[in-house]
């Protein structure tokens, strides 16, 4: 057994993905009329997206706006003219009250002229504040008013969902519209990637999650690009598995993200997860009877195999680390067809080369 620097590594194929993905729908039922925009437009906030036909809302705020005409240029200016006329019709009862009191004192006139001449003052008085009620609130600021107001409101609202626009700058990924299209709450129309930037979704086996931690450097190879890389590092885990296919997604952020880039590239990426400058390492071949840190090798000393326990530490692509149960300078069999006790016969060539006996031909050992 030798010590040797060693590297454990992580290999999974993910995609590139925006870090931030919006579906636009619309909030109303309506016939598309334009559709601007396509896959692959940079759009900015406010851009528009997609209109929608809008006949019967425009027809609502026509109608609300009218309403609020007619309130300024005639019931308001009549309802004031109601109330000057009522409180002339007041003055002039109240006067013909006291002509009649007048008269009535001297027996000029019978008393059902007065009588009647009160009770048209009574019904002046109730129509002055009748008038005066109505003017109220017909005035600025005043019930009638806002309730137009707020019609107009409800139809403007309506009407600018009738449009609808980009909420921030991004990049256009799907549209699922066309013009003259029927459209509905619920649907997607439009895919827009957020210019926020973008990160490589890696589902990694379960089986690595032990480990994987934040802040583990990795190399990313697109596979339409195979001869350009680009480092990443893991900068999220997510906190539950894939129970369907036994993964854990491994979110990747790009240092400095290649001009190449596209949502949906698929990424190979390498991500380092331990490292030992120097280890006492041997052959993956030359395991067997392997359980999670656990697995036998068959070691070879004084020309017989004999079965041996070791614990593993980091795993690499082709050398693992041992932990115990071995030696420096420990010959192991790279093959795993023996048997307990089998005469073992080597032969070094070199300082860490063997060839075995014509009995065990295939049994090649390796010397750590």
């Amino acid at each position: 057994m030798v010590n040797r620097p060693l590297v454990q590594y992580v290999v999974a194929t993910g995609r590139v993905v925006s870090e931030s993905r919006v579906q636009v729908g619309s909030e109303i039922t309506g016939v598309v009329t334009d559709r601007p925009v396509r896959e692959g437009d940079h759009v900015v906030a406010g851009q528009v997206l997609i209109r929608l036909r809008a006949d019967e809302l425009l027809a609502r705020q026509r109608e609300a706006l009218a309403a609020l005409t007619q309130l300024d240029d005639v019931r308001r200016p009549r309802a004031m003219a109601d109330l000057k006329q009522a409180e002339a019709q007041l003055a002039q009862a109240r006067r013909e009250v006291k002509r009649r009191q007048v008269l009535l004192a001297s027996k000029a006139t019978p008393r059902e002229e007065t009588e009647r001449a009160e009770q048209a003052l009574a019904i002046a008085l109730a129509g002055v504040e009748q008038a005066r009620v109505d003017a109220a609130s017909l005035g600025p600021g005043q019930i009638e008013e806002a309730l137009i107001r707020a019609r107009l409101d409800a139809a403007e609202a309506a009407l600018s969902k009738s449009v609808l626009r980009a909420q921030f700058p991004g990049t256009v990924l799907t549209r699922n519209v066309e013009p003259g299209d029927l459209v509905q709450p619920g649907k997607v129309l439009l895919e827009i990637a957020h210019d926020d930037g973008v990160e490589i979704l890696v589902p990694v086996d379960e089986r690595n999650l032990g480990l994987l931690r934040v802040s583990q450097q990795a190399v990313c190879v697109a596979d339409a690009y195979p001869l350009q890389r680009f480092a990443a590092v893991v900068h999220r885990i997510a906190p539950s598995i894939d129970a369907q296919r036994g993964t854990v997604d491994v979110r990747l952020a790009i240092k400095d993200p290649p001009h190449y880039l596209r949502d949906d590239l698929t990424v190979t990426a390498t991500m380092e997860t331990g490292r030992q400058e120097s280890a006492l390492a041997l052959p993956n071949d030359a395991l067997f009877k392997k359980r999670g840190t656990q697995a036998s090798v068959w070691r070879i000393r004084h020309g017989v195999a004999r079965e041996v326990r070791v614990s593993l530490g980091l795993q690499g692509g082709a050398m693992t680390e041992v932990t115990s149960g071995l030696q420096e300078g420990d010959w192991v069999s790279t093959s795993v067809d023996l048997t307990e006790g089998k005469r073992v016969r080597v032969i070094v060539h070199g300082s860490n080369a063997a060839l075995p006996d014509a009995e065990t031909r295939k049994e090649v050992p390796f010397k750590f």
